[in-house]
Protein backbone atom coordinates (compact mmCIF):
# COMPACT_ATOMS: atom_id res chain seq x y z
CA UNK A 1 0.00 0.00 0.00
CA UNK A 2 1.41 3.35 -0.90
CA UNK A 3 0.86 6.90 0.79
CA UNK A 4 -1.48 7.59 -2.03
CA UNK A 5 -3.91 4.34 -1.07
CA UNK A 6 -6.69 4.38 1.61
CA UNK A 7 -8.35 1.17 2.90
CA UNK A 8 -11.80 1.70 2.05
CA UNK A 9 -13.63 -1.83 2.51
CA UNK A 10 -13.66 -5.54 2.10
CA UNK A 11 -14.77 -8.16 -0.41
CA UNK A 12 -17.51 -10.28 1.55
CA UNK A 13 -18.01 -12.05 -2.16
CA UNK A 14 -17.84 -12.19 -5.45
CA UNK A 15 -20.34 -13.37 -7.94
CA UNK A 16 -18.51 -15.09 -11.02
CA UNK A 17 -21.01 -14.98 -13.19
CA UNK A 18 -22.25 -11.74 -13.71
CA UNK A 19 -18.26 -10.62 -12.79
CA UNK A 20 -19.85 -8.55 -9.81
CA UNK A 21 -18.31 -7.89 -6.12
CA UNK A 22 -19.85 -7.33 -3.28
CA UNK A 23 -17.55 -5.11 -1.12
CA UNK A 24 -18.43 -3.82 2.85
CA UNK A 25 -17.22 0.22 3.31
CA UNK A 26 -15.12 1.18 5.64
CA UNK A 27 -14.89 4.27 3.78
CA UNK A 28 -16.50 6.44 0.92
CA UNK A 29 -16.37 5.66 -2.77
CA UNK A 30 -18.01 7.61 -5.42
CA UNK A 31 -18.39 7.31 -9.48
CA UNK A 32 -15.14 7.79 -11.11
CA UNK A 33 -12.69 7.19 -8.18
CA UNK A 34 -10.12 4.34 -9.22
CA UNK A 35 -9.83 1.47 -6.39
CA UNK A 36 -7.01 -1.11 -6.27
CA UNK A 37 -8.36 -4.96 -4.42
CA UNK A 38 -5.41 -6.58 -3.34
CA UNK A 39 -4.91 -10.12 -0.98
CA UNK A 40 -2.90 -13.03 -1.08
CA UNK A 41 -3.43 -13.64 -4.77
CA UNK A 42 -4.86 -10.87 -5.72
CA UNK A 43 -3.82 -7.21 -7.13
CA UNK A 44 -6.57 -5.61 -9.49
CA UNK A 45 -6.61 -1.56 -10.00
CA UNK A 46 -10.51 -0.44 -11.47
CA UNK A 47 -11.67 2.37 -11.96
CA UNK A 48 -15.39 2.66 -10.90
CA UNK A 49 -17.89 3.29 -13.20
CA UNK A 50 -21.26 2.46 -11.18
CA UNK A 51 -22.07 1.11 -8.45
CA UNK A 52 -25.09 -0.51 -6.52
CA UNK A 53 -26.60 -0.39 -3.17
CA UNK A 54 -29.70 -2.88 -2.74
CA UNK A 55 -29.61 -3.28 -6.71
CA UNK A 56 -30.44 0.95 -6.75
CA UNK A 57 -27.44 2.55 -9.07
CA UNK A 58 -25.95 5.28 -6.99
CA UNK A 59 -22.99 7.78 -7.51
CA UNK A 60 -21.51 7.57 -4.21
CA UNK A 61 -21.56 5.28 -1.16
CA UNK A 62 -19.99 5.98 2.76
CA UNK A 63 -18.81 3.70 5.18
CA UNK A 64 -21.27 1.02 6.48
CA UNK A 65 -22.62 1.03 3.16
CA UNK A 66 -22.77 -2.81 0.96
CA UNK A 67 -22.18 -1.74 -2.53
CA UNK A 68 -22.15 -4.24 -5.69
CA UNK A 69 -19.65 -3.49 -8.07
CA UNK A 70 -19.04 -4.69 -11.45
CA UNK A 71 -15.31 -5.55 -12.11
CA UNK A 72 -13.06 -7.00 -14.91
CA UNK A 73 -11.20 -9.70 -12.89
CA UNK A 74 -11.58 -12.22 -9.83
CA UNK A 75 -11.59 -10.96 -6.63
CA UNK A 76 -11.78 -13.13 -3.69
CA UNK A 77 -13.32 -12.80 -0.24
CA UNK A 78 -11.67 -11.11 2.41
CA UNK A 79 -9.49 -8.95 0.04
CA UNK A 80 -8.52 -5.59 0.69
CA UNK A 81 -10.14 -2.89 -1.49
CA UNK A 82 -7.89 0.77 -1.27
CA UNK A 83 -8.90 4.02 -2.88
CA UNK A 84 -6.27 6.14 -4.76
Amino acid sequence: MSEQETEIGEVMTYYANIGVAAIDLTGSVKVGDTIIFRGFTTDMEHKVDSMQIEHESVQEAKAGDQIGIKIPGKVRKNDRVYKK
